[in-house]
């Protein structure tokens, strides 16, 4: 637990002084009552009750005063939200791999087909951002809560040449840094050097932001997947990959509106690429993707056919089904407080001045 404005915790020093004034006023009633000859007479005249009732009613507005000093620092605690209270950014492959029929039709319908349902299926209160990667990334709809042009970019997805993962990562990362004031954007362009630091997060302390990441083939240019991964891990966002596709890629495919995507072609990285030693870019290269989401805090999963990407994109939001965040706890403590006012004028009309 913290506090956003320790300074104002400086008021309760207010509650010690008005209670030692209050104790002050009673020892002073004390010395300048009146003296009666016989005490015992007095105390046989009035009514019966119990010596600490009369200060209850103080005790519990001092308390109220207290609460409020406590709550007009801000407080905040670390909790558990809804995955529907943050944002998730999907980052979709459009590379020309996606062309492959090993998947029916192709990759890319099964994809176009299993992300769109899951975008229709989250809560209306998640915001969903979509970036969309092949020879460069690009933020194609920045994180809104509203469907239509989400689904309008799902249902007219073009490929193009090429597969940069790493820079996915990063453009998705600044994807989130537009909406969460906590997350240091990446911003750095595909292959360029990162850009500063955040700083550094306790283990275990995430952005409620996640990033899901579909891909069906390696990484061919600009910054590596990992080091783009510990630019995320710095700024505490997850990264949950998913490796569409099956290991026998076959004929290519796409139909004529899916290859229109001219303003998303990049040059070189053709199909049947394969630049490292047992390394085939039109397979999802599942060790990298792994290290992704190990370094991130994510977790990796693997999709060769299309119902079984539906069921992890069904199963995601199970999965992340909470975050961390600081929630402000303010408004809990003034409710407490006024309670305890109330309270306290109760006890004073009950047992100060109509004593029983």
């Amino acid at each position: 637990m913290g506090v956003q404005w320790p300074f104002v915790l400086l008021s309760l020093l207010a509650v010690p002084v008005v209670a030692y004034l209050y104790v002050r006023q009673l020892r002073r009633r004390r010395r300048q009552a009146v003296r009666y000859s016989s005490v015992a007479l007095i105390k046989a005249a009035a009514p019966p009750r119990s010596a600490w009732r009369r200060h209850v009613a103080f005790a519990l507005v001092l308390g109220a005063l207290a609460v409020l000093g406590v709550a007009a620092a801000r407080p905040q605690v670390r909790m558990d939200v809804p995955v529907s209270e943050s944002a998730l950014i999907i980052a979709l492959d459009v590379s020309g791999s996606m062309c492959s029929t090993d998947v029916a039709p192709n990759r890319l319908t099964a994809a176009q087909a299993a992300v769109r349902e899951f975008v229709t299926k989250q809560d209306g209160s998640t915001s969903i951002g979509l970036v969309l990667f092949s020879g460069f990334a690009q933020v194609a709809v920045a994180p809104t809560t509203d469907r239509d042009p989400l689904l309008r970019a799902i249902d007219s997805l073009t490929t193009g040449r090429g597969t940069t993962i790493g820079a996915a990562i990063l453009k998705s990362v600044d994807a989130i840094a537009e909406i969460n004031p906590d997350v240091a954007p990446a911003d750095p362009a595909a292959g360029a050097p990162a850009g500063p630091a955040a700083p550094p997060r306790a283990e275990g302390q995430y952005a409620p932001e996640i990033v899901v990441l579909l891909t069906d083939g390696a990484n061919t240019r600009g910054i590596e997947p990992e080091e783009a991964a510990d630019i995320a891990a710095e700024r505490g966002v997850r990264v949950y990959p998913i490796g569409f596709g099956t290991r026998n890629p076959t004929s290519m495919v796409c139909s004529a509106a899916q290859l229109g995507g001219s303003g998303f072609e990049g040059s070189g990285g053709g199909f049947g690429r394969s630049d490292r030693v047992g390394r085939s870019y039109l397979v999802a290269d599942e060790s990298t993707l792994q290290e992704v989401a190990d370094r991130t805090g994510g977790e990796y999963f693997s999709a060769a056919d299309a119902d079984r990407l539906q069921t992890v994109l069904d199963e995601l939001p199970r999965t992340v089904s909470t975050q961390q965040r600081d929630v402000e706890v303010s408004v809990w403590l003034v409710g407490l407080a006024l309670a305890l006012m109330a309270a306290g004028v109760v006890a004073a009309a009950r047992w100060t001045a109509f004593p029983a």
